[in-house]
């Protein structure tokens, strides 16, 4: 099949009609149910951490039910944030970071977690991924969040030929508009889960099979 050069708007609006039918990312999912302070979405990002998205959602509403700002989550101690967040991977860890987190935005910032990168990053745990996501989400700040979906699909495209995820990063915001930043992830990644998936892709009925360059995949559906 000849390919049609990549236009990134084209895709991302064809994508947003294929993922209709699937659940939507989870910190987005999250923000949508009202969970959208930096806050509550910087927490959720440091428990999907390396956790599946539909445990990581049902982790996160178990927590908020509890603790929803920083005051409510410094009345519980460690060990209980542990016992709320034990289906996470890493929980023991995740625990007394977001513990920890608490504190210091009662500290420091009295009470409400500012949206800047600088700050983000100077917490324990929180990575690019998740500063850009918080700054994304919670803040409308445009961000390239770049985990293992936005990795794998942009490079696969051919769109962009990078080895990591922060050169990926970088690569996209040197690209790609910054009117599409935010919703590179809150698309690629149920677009990732379910049609342009790690192994064994669904090319043969993707919507922008016309214009990827299919790098890397020797065997499809």
């Amino acid at each position: 099949m000849t390919k049609k050069p990549f236009e990134i708007q084209v895709a991302m609006q064809r994508i947003d009609e294929a993922i209709r039918p699937f659940p939507p990312a989870m910190l987005f999912e999250l923000a949508q149910d009202g969970y959208n302070s930096p806050f509550e979405q910087l927490v959720a990002c440091m428990i999907s951490i390396r956790t599946r998205d539909e445990v990581s959602l049902t982790v996160a509403r178990g927590l908020f039910e509890r603790a929803r700002t920083p005051r409510e989550m410094t009345a519980l101690d460690v060990d209980e944030i542990d016992r709320l967040i034990h289906a996470s991977s890493f929980h023991e860890s995740k625990a007394a970071q977001i513990r920890a987190i608490a504190e210091r935005a009662l500290a420091e910032f009295d009470g409400e977690i500012p949206c800047d990168a600088e700050t983000l990053m100077s917490f324990n745990g929180v990575g690019l991924k998740c500063s850009n996501l918080v700054l994304g989400i919670a803040c409308g700040q445009p961000r390239v969040a770049v985990d293992i979906h936005v990795h794998r699909i942009t490079n696969r495209w051919g769109y962009i030929s990078e080895k990591t995820p922060e050169r990926t990063s970088a690569a996209l915001e040197t690209k790609m508009s910054r009117d599409h930043w935010i919703d590179l992830n809150r698309l690629l990644v149920p677009f990732g889960k379910h049609i342009c998936t790690g192994t064994l892709p669904k090319c043969s009925t993707c919507s922008v099979l016309d214009m990827c360059r299919q790098v890397g995949v020797e065997r499809h559906r």
